[in-house]
């Protein structure tokens, strides 16, 4: 008896130019093993918490909330054929990215990478970075 290769994949969205081929790619994937796909964006509004007025936080809130409809129509736009599901979180990217995984059974993380080297990596760190390290499912990093 054949077995699916993959059962449920999520791609991590992060609304950036670079991000569009990890997409592509997923969504290849899905198209030739049937899969399911989330597509997964985390609103990282935590590391905004010490802005100095709630009107600029809102201001904020509503700017990210629509980086994230943008980013998930663009994957709505490029799925046809797959069976998708949009999702957005609040939270820590790599956080909420490996729990989200861990709770929908997810054979498979496909996410970009932004290639930042040196000085820059140390200081900013890296989502995929953090998610390889963290999961235990496989992951696909796309550059």
């Amino acid at each position: 008896m054949v077995t699916q290769l993959y059962e449920k994949i999520l791609v991590a969205i992060d609304g950036s130019d670079r991000n569009k081929t990890a997409i592509e790619e997923a969504l290849r994937i899905a198209r030739g093993t049937g899969s399911m796909v989330y597509a997964v964006f985390v609103k990282d509004i935590h590391r905004y918490n010490s802005t100095p007025t709630d009107v600029i936080m809102v201001d904020l809130q509503v700017t990210i909330q629509k980086l994230a409809e943008d980013a998930l129509a663009v994957v709505r736009d490029l799925s046809e054929g797959v069976n998708l599901e949009t999702v957005v979180l609040e939270g820590k990217p790599d956080v909420e990215i490996v729990r989200f995984a861990e709770e929908k059974g997810i054979d498979l993380i496909v996410i970009g990478t932004n290639a930042k080297r040196g000085f820059e990596r140390l200081l900013l760190g890296s989502v995929a970075e953090q998610v390889i390290r963290t999961t235990s499912c496989k992951i696909l990093v796309v550059k």
